[in-house]
């Protein structure tokens, strides 16, 4: 577990202010032209000057609201008590107030010398526009379930990764990482995992297009997706939910000047698993057999030797601004994380430039670029596994260098081994390059009919390397090993729409028209050499043994179909429904296109006359939801036969090709049916809850089959049964405290889900036999599958534990034995009923505001899932070589 302490310290604008105040400088250039020749001369402004104050309807003062002389890029911002000025050309101008979570407004000055604005809060989670599937519209009119994260709450955390970001934030999103690694990604389930060996990881929708690199700083909301109403209409790779990021975009007015760091700590614990020192190590041995006292002369911490204070540093820089019709954002960004385990970290660069203009009253243009650079740094010696079991009686350091546990004459550790000698020499690490470039369009057919095309390109390149030196002990063996990998992939996608949008008496009609292309390039090698003299980390002809090197060229393509008619009554009803036609290059030839529909309604009940005006009741609305989409996460190729080309199966000197992967031409989509009930209400302006039931059914799904030997395959790709998740989502949103020098907020969110396997095909009882958590019907994907303890025997003091025996007629019975060994069968091991799923999850976060500074307190809890601890069973093994060691405190 991993403890993280952050200090948080933010001035709200203040800095921007003075910074925008001091670098900006406007000039108003008039061009005239004379006998031929232009000249350009200062237009000087005018001696007519506004001053006021913006408040909020609480006559809050608003510090950093943006002021902007419509039509031009000049501007100001209120200061720390909302007070502002600005001289105008005429005094019949209009000016534009706007500022984060309020309603923009357009003033008209008309001669008026000093104005108080006052700005209605936009900030409700209702009235957020939201983007859902190809349409923004405000969250109470939707009839999906989506939960929108703003980036101020996004900032919460101290992290260079999303999924971090998101843990505890909105509810059914289950947030997990392997470790403390910063190299190792965190893993993100919504609504429970309902895939065997295909992928269950969400789809991201970066600024309107599928996938694309972004900097979680430069990200200025994220919404989730989770019912199928919703993530139907992304097709086929959105069937485990949809997480859609918006960038930060620039703003009219003077261009502001950003700059913001963020800095944490972290530190690893083991909780009541600590190692015996010197001392009580020999003290312990020396009960059943009496040690030489010479050996406590090293009392040697591996543990301390390992691990590190963890620190993550990120810092930010952004410059935006522009006039009405052009804005611009531009972001770098450099991010540094320090694993708690030595030699792990990881660096990261990132730039964006994000570009909008409104090229005429018709066509609005967006250029968006985004370069992303990574290099991780991580352990290839045996680290942990040497803190653990290497002995307190053996020194970490002699002369002021690292010992060699091979060579060292007197050590006493069975892995004669000091992890501190081979991180000398050995290193893992691990390139990425990723940019993208969007250009989208949007055209004003007529004032019904809107013609967008948004497309984008992708490129990314990695490389990554391992050494093992033949100075230590993993590459001692081969006289030092060096792997090299390299890969470069491409995507191009173009997404074409028609919208049709009509009003007529109090109904409304919008149709969508979407038409989407998008193929994949993908290029890999790898190589690896033996035999390299010490401290040759590159391969060349000194290499005593080149490996056979490994490459592969993959191209896949999806494309899509999708239409889609959204009607409206009088702000009341609301009626959505799509059909979805998608083809993937994934599959079999027989299956390659599918059909996939959603539908969804809600009914806003506070806007009927018998609930309008409630002074208690400020809003409530019933949502539902169902409908189909399909499921492609699996791996190219995955219908096709393959063969490999290898020396083991060579003749006569020559390389062979030998099969691993049995086609299967009727290999089909994933499908999950899904149906969701929900209902937002909103009371005395201030509390707003959201309740999500939901029952997602997923069929066909997809399997790594594998194959016995005799059939001259490894496995083979099949569609093979059904899982169930059910489950209830509570969200809650409360203003505690709205005065003018303090304000509180409380986001509180919490989920419930159940899975369960429904069949398997074929009749098949159990996938995956003898593995700890296998698959069987009528159980969760993740229970645990494992021979029962029956404790100790009374009579000796042995360990026993319950043997199924099965006689010839078929009848199973019980017995207790002592031997582990022979309950390690899949016939002994039962299933447990605790499961790696948790029973709910959750987040709390407190945030405080107090003239100017935000204070936020974040918690988030996952309660009632089973982690099995291998070094636990490893250690505690009876008669393992180092046992002695542990002692619980």
């Amino acid at each position: 577990m991993k403890d993280r302490y952050k200090l948080l310290f933010r001035r709200s604008l203040l800095t921007a202010t003075v910074l925008s105040a001091v670098l900006q400088t406007s000039w108003a250039l008039s061009p005239e032209i004379n006998a031929g020749k232009m000249t350009r001369n200062v237009v000087r402004p005018l001696e007519y000057t506004v001053t006021g104050k913006v408040v909020s309807a609480e006559k809050e003062a608003l510090p950093g609201v943006s002021i902007v002389e419509k039509g031009t890029n000049k501007g100001t911002t209120t200061d720390i008590d909302g007070a502002f000025s600005i001289n105008l050309a005429n005094p019949g101008t209009t000016l534009i107030f706007s500022f984060i979570g309020y309603a923009t407004k357009e003033v008209v000055v008309d001669g008026a010398t000093n104005l108080e604005i006052v700005l209605e809060s936009d900030a409700k989670g209702l009235d957020e526009v939201v983007v859902v599937g190809y349409s923004a519209k405000k969250a109470r009119y939707l009839s999906s379930s989506v939960s929108t994260i703003s980036s101020q709450k996004l900032r919460d955390v101290t992290s260079n990764e999303l999924p971090n970001l998101l843990q505890g934030k909105a509810p059914g999103v289950v947030v997990s990482t392997n470790s403390g690694d910063p190299t190792s990604p965190a893993r993100i389930v919504i609504r429970g995992s309902g895939t065997i060996s295909a992928s269950s990881s969400p789809l991201y929708v970066v600024d309107g297009n599928i996938d694309g690199s972004y900097n979680p700083v430069d990200v200025e909301n994220v919404t989730v997706l989770k019912d199928v109403a919703a993530t139907g209409l992304y097709g086929s790779r959105a069937a485990n939910g949809v997480i859609i990021v918006n960038t930060k975009m620039g703003k009219a007015g003077k261009t502001e000047i950003n700059f913001n760091n963020t800095f944490g700590w972290a530190q690893a614990t083991t909780g009541n698993f600590r190692l015996m020192n010197a001392q009580e190590l020999f003290d312990f041995q020396s009960t059943f057999n009496p040690r030489d006292p010479s050996v406590l002369k090293n009392n040697t911490n591996w543990w301390n030797e390992a691990f590190r204070t963890g620190f993550v540093n990120n810092h930010n820089v952004s410059v935006s601004g522009g006039s009405d019709k052009t804005t611009f954002y531009v972001s770098g960004n450099y991010y540094k994380e320090q694993g708690t385990v030595i030699e792990n970290d990881k660096t990261g660069y990132n730039f964006r430039t994000n570009l909008r203009s409104q090229l005429t009253n018709k066509l609005t243009a967006a250029v968006l670029f985004n370069a992303q650079y990574t290099r991780d740094n991580y352990q290839n010696s045996n680290t942990l596994y040497d803190a653990y079991t290497n002995l307190p009686f053996d020194p970490a350091y002699e002369n002021g260098a690292p010992t060699d546990g091979r060579s060292y004459p007197n050590w006493l550790g069975r892995d004669r081994e000091n992890f501190l000698h081979s991180i000398q020499y050995n290193f893992a690490n691990a390139k990425s390059l990723r940019t993208s470039l969007d250009v989208n369009l949007d055209f004003d057919l007529t004032d019904k009919i809107t013609l967008s095309s948004y497309n984008r390109a992708n490129f990314g390149n990695g490389s990554g390397a391992t050494y093992y030196d033949r100075r230590t002990k993993q590459g001692g063996a081969n006289g030092g090993e060096l792997y090299n990998n390299n890969s470069n992939n491409y995507r191009l996608l173009t997404s074409n729409r028609i919208r049709y949008s009509e009003d007529f008496g109090k109904h409304s009609l919008t149709l969508l028209g979407v038409a989407e292309a998008e193929t994949s390039f993908i290029e890999f090698n790898t190589v690896s050499g033996k035999g390299l003299p010490a401290g040759q980390d590159v391969l060349s002809v000194a290499t005593d043994i080149l490996v056979s090197p490994t490459s592969y060229n993959e191209q896949v393509a999806f494309r899509k179909f999708l239409g889609q008619a959204d009607y409206n009554y009088d702000n009341r009803y609301f009626l959505v429904g799509s059909l979805v036609n998608e083809f993937s290059s994934l599959f079999g030839k027989n299956n390659s296109t599918a059909n996939f529909f959603q539908l969804g309604a809600s009914w806003v009940l506070s806007n009927e006359s018998f609930l309008k005006n409630n002074k208690i009741l400020s809003f409530a609305k019933l949502r539902l939801s169902h409908g189909t989409v399909g499921n492609a996460a699996i791996p190219n190729f995955a219908s096709l036969g393959l063969y490999t080309i290898s020396q083991s199966a060579s003749y006569a000197g020559v390389p062979g090709a030998q099969p691993f992967q049995k086609g299967n031409p009727d290999l089909t989509w994933e499908k999950i049916r899904a149906s969701n009930v929900g209902f937002d209400i909103s009371l005395w302006n201030r509390i707003d809850l959201a309740v999500d039931l939901y029952n997602k059914k997923s069929e066909d799904l997809l399997y790594q089959k594998p194959l016995t030997a005799t059939t001259g395959y490894s496995y083979v790709w099949v569609n093979a049964g059904s899982v169930r998740n059910r489950g209830i989502e509570f969200s809650l949103t409360s203003n505690n405290l709205t005065g003018k020098q303090l304000t509180w907020e409380t986001n509180f969110n919490m989920a419930f889900n159940r899975n369960k396997i429904l069949e398997l095909s074929g009749g098949a009882a159990t996938f995956r036999p003898g593995n700890r958590l296998p698959l069987a019907a009528g159980h969760d994907m993740g229970e645990f599958n494992m021979p029962v303890w029956a404790g100790v025997n009374p009579e000796n003091g042995d360990p026993q534990w319950e043997k199924i025996v099965k006689d010839s007629d078929g009848n199973v019975t019980k017995e207790l034995t002592n031997s582990y060994s022979s309950v390690q069968t899949a016939q002994s091991r039962q299933f447990t009923g605790k499961s790696t799923n948790p029973k709910f999850t959750g987040g709390l976060t407190n945030t405080l505001g107090y003239k100017g500074f935000t204070f936020s307190a974040f918690f988030n809890f996952v309660y009632g899932n089973w982690v099995y601890n291998e070094s636990r069973a490893y250690f505690d093994n009876d008669g393992g070589c180092c046992t002695t060691r542990i002692k619980i405190a």
